[in-house]
């Protein structure tokens, strides 16, 4: 049986990490987006800037070690932190459990670039040149490896 609603979008993995819609580009005319991320323990993306999107992360069960700026800040269950864009920043899931967060960001579009790594099934490092190709496109910079 499906629980979920009709318009709800699928949960999507990209390199162990689950995320799943749960405020489009269009539900909110382009305003925000909401992704409901889920980060085995131990991971994390590249360093990273955005340039066009502010971010917040709310965790809702296990730890993230958020490095921003160079500086290092532990968010537990029912903490959050915000990100302006332009800010090179990336966390590290530290507890033993899973990371189940929010990813929230305006302005709205950037929910699609979990959508087209994920289909697309590309690798950190492997395929780098194609991630770059589309990072570009979500005016996203990789900075340096990961935590």
């Amino acid at each position: 049986m499906n629980n979920r609603p009709e318009n709800a979008a699928p949960s999507l993995e990209w390199l162990g990490v689950t995320y799943r819609t749960i405020l489009s580009s269009e539900d909110s005319s382009g305003a925000m987006s909401i992704t409901d991320s889920v980060s085995p323990p131990a991971s994390g993306p590249p360093r990273h800037i955005h340039h066009r999107e502010d971010e917040a992360f709310m965790i809702i069960s296990g730890a993230c070690d958020f490095w921003v700026s160079g500086k290092t800040i532990i968010r537990r269950p029912g903490e959050t932190i915000f990100v302006p864009r332009g800010t090179e920043h990336t966390f590290k899931v530290s507890s033993t459990e899973p990371c189940r967060h929010l990813v929230i960001l305006t302005p709205a579009g950037f929910e699609r670039f979990f959508s087209e790594v994920a289909r697309g099934g590309y690798r950190i490092p492997d395929d780098m040149g194609t991630i770059n190709d589309i990072e570009a496109r979500f005016h996203l910079s990789y900075t340096e490896p990961p935590l």
